[in-house]
């Protein structure tokens, strides 16, 4: 496991870069701002310093970019994830569906305890200083944020069958993750 240093990280292959995941697979660099195991990188989604322009061919971030504060920090990851991947690279981005979220919320015949659970889906399970959203999105809102930092051929998918992650997360048979895809200009 390497911290996060202004070094270049170096491959000889095509880098696949997970972000802020738990689940090791083959052929994907793990980052995550907390030591744990299969953690390939100790470091921070808004400073891939480490990372040369261009040496990434793939970002998969699921349920990473909430936890960032709108004004700077999720800008900041945004350029970031631009700068590392390659022209045409593949950006995979998944995030709490505000829209569908808040339309399970407001029924007024759900039970308190789902209420609680939904209520977390919202703001995040908060079981450590990482675990707070600081934000959301709708398709619209993270299209449009993506596009700003020049990301085209934006579409929402139903699943990246990739890892084992809340990307797939039901609530009543509906999936409550925005998954969306697009390529860097």
């Amino acid at each position: 496991m390497m911290s996060a240093t202004p070094a270049k990280f170096s491959s000889e292959k095509p880098i696949r870069l997970h972000l802020g995941g738990h689940d090791v697979k083959e052929g994907w660099t793990l980052l995550n701002a907390q030591p744990r195991p299969g953690v390939d990188v100790v470091g921070l989604v808004t400073d891939l310093s480490m990372f040369a322009d261009g040496s990434v061919s793939e970002v998969y971030a699921s349920h990473v970019y909430e936890h960032l504060g709108m004004r700077q920090e999720l800008h900041t990851a945004l350029k970031e994830v631009a700068r590392v991947l390659k022209t045409g690279g593949i950006l995979r981005v998944a995030v709490p569906d505000l829209e569908i979220l808040m339309k399970i919320f407001a029924d007024p015949q759900l039970p308190v305890e789902q209420h609680q659970y939904v209520q977390m889906m919202i703001c995040g399970g908060q079981v450590d200083e990482y675990d707070f959203h600081k934000c959301g999105f709708t398709f619209d809102l993270l299209a449009s944020c993506l596009q700003s930092h020049g990301f085209c051929n934006i579409k929402r998918v139903q699943s990246f069958d990739l890892f084992d992650d809340t990307s797939m997360k039901m609530f009543g048979g509906v999936c409550i993750s925005l998954n969306m895809q697009c390529t860097k200009s």
